[in-house]
C-alpha cells in the first residue's frame, strides 16, 4: 500500500503515534467513565483535529473489538475504522476466499495506520472485517481528496483487490450493538474540544471589557458551549447507567446541538475578532478550516428529522 505522500502532512503519523504511546487506551463507553473518555478526545481535538480524527477512530476500533468479543489490537498498533457507505462503496467480502474487493470511500488515515476495521457487503449482509492496511491489493486513490480543511489527513477512496480479511463478529453485529451509537457521540466530543479552543481567543480578548458587541458575542459563545457541555455530561451519565441501550435519539440530539454550537462559535468568533486570527495565526486558521469540514460528518437536517420522528412518539419529552 502506498504510504503518505504530498496529500498529507508527514508529521501526522508521528503525532498520532506519540498520542498512542502516551494514551494507549481510553475508558470504554458505558463502563462508568464515558465522560472521562470524551474529555480525553476533546483535549486531543483542541490541539489538532487531524490527530483527533486518527485517534478517535483508533479508540473506537478498540471499543468495537471489545463489544464484538474479538481479539484486541496488538500493542503499538494504530487502527482505523472505514465504515462509510453510499454509491461509491462497492466493497464486497467473498467468504469462500476470505478476501475483499471493490472500493471504499472516506478512508481516513489510509497510508498511515497498521490495521483497519472495514464494513463490506456479503451474502449474509453487512459484515465488519479486520485487514492489514499494508496488505497487497490495497491502493490509495489520493486524487479523490482535495480538502483544505482536514487536508492534513488522507481520507479519500481506497481500492481493494483480493485483500485477505478476517470477519469480526457476525454479519450485522457492527451496527446492531449499542456501542455503535455510543461511539457516534465520541465524534461530538472532538467537535466540542475544537470549538472550545477556537473560542479561547475571544474569551481572552481585551475588547470584551470595553465593547458591548464583543461581550455579547462572547455571551452567545458561552450559552452555546455550556448547553452542549451539559447535554454531553447528561448523556455520558445515561450511557454509563444503561449501557445496553443505544440512546439513539439522545446521541442524535447531542451531535446536533454540538454541531450547532460549533457553527455559532465559528460565526461569533469571526464577527468579534475579524479576519486577523484566521489570517495571521496559523494554529487558529488551521483549526478553523478543519472544524468547518469535520462537523460536516454530521448528517445535518437528516439527523434533525430523525430526532423529530423519535420525539413525536414520546410522552412529555420536555418535562423539567
Amino acid at each position: 500500500m502506498d504510504r503518505l505522500s504530498d496529500h498529507a502532512a508527514p508529521a501526522l503519523e508521528a503525532d498520532a503515534r506519540e498520542v498512542l504511546a502516551r494514551q494507549p487506551v481510553l475508558p470504554l463507553p458505558g463502563r462508568g467513565h464515558t465522560l472521562e473518555r470524551w474529555r480525553a478526545l476533546a483535549a486531543i481535538a483542541a490541539q489538532d483535529l487531524c490527530v483527533a480524527k486518527v485517534m478517535e477512530a483508533h479508540y473506537d476500533a478498540q471499543a468495537i473489538l471489545e463489544d464484538l468479543h474479538a481479539a484486541p489490537l496488538d500493542a503499538d498498533t494504530l487502527a482505523a475504522v472505514w465504515a462509510a457507505e453510499g454509491p461509491q462503496a462497492t466493497l464486497r467480502f467473498d467468504a469462500a476466499s476470505g478476501t475483499l474487493s471493490g472500493t471504499k470511500p472516506w478512508c481516513s488515515g489510509a497510508g498511515l495506520v497498521d490495521v483497519a476495521l472495514v464494513t463490506a457487503a456479503s451474502d449474509d449482509g453487512g459484515q465488519l472485517l479486520r485487514i492489514r492496511a499494508d496488505a497487497p491489493g490495497i491502493r490509495l486513490r489520493p486524487h479523490t481528496w482535495h480538502a483544505t480543511g482536514m487536508g492534513g489527513i488522507p481520507s479519500g477512496s481506497v481500492a481493494f483487490t483480493d485483500v485477505p480479511a478476517e470477519p469480526v463478529g457476525k454479519a450485522g453485529a457492527y451496527l446492531a450493538r449499542p456501542g455503535f451509537w455510543h461511539g457516534g457521540a465520541g465524534i461530538a466530543a472532538c467537535w466540542y474540544g475544537a470549538a472550545v479552543a477556537l473560542a479561547a481567543p475571544l474569551q481572552r480578548s481585551p475588547r470584551v471589557a470595553g465593547d458591548a458587541q464583543t461581550a455579547a458575542l462572547l455571551g452567545q459563545v458561552d450559552m452555546a458551549l455550556q448547553a452542549a457541555a451539559a447535554l454531553m455530561r447528561e448523556l455520558a451519565a445515561w450511557i454509563d447507567a444503561m449501557p445496553s441501550q443505544p440512546h439513539r435519539a439522545d446521541v442524535l440530539r447531542v451531535r446536533s446541538v454540538v454541531e450547532r454550537a460549533c457553527t455559532q462559535v465559528l460565526d461569533a468568533v469571526g464577527r468579534a475578532l475579524g479576519p486577523a486570527p484566521m489570517c495571521l495565526d496559523r494554529a487558529h486558521a488551521t483549526r478553523w478550516s478543519d472544524l468547518t469540514v469535520f462537523i460536516r460528518q454530521s448528517h445535518a437536517d437528516r439527523d434533525w428529522a430523525e430526532l423529530g420522528r423519535a420525539i413525536q412518539g414520546e410522552e412529555g419529552p420536555w418535562t423539567l
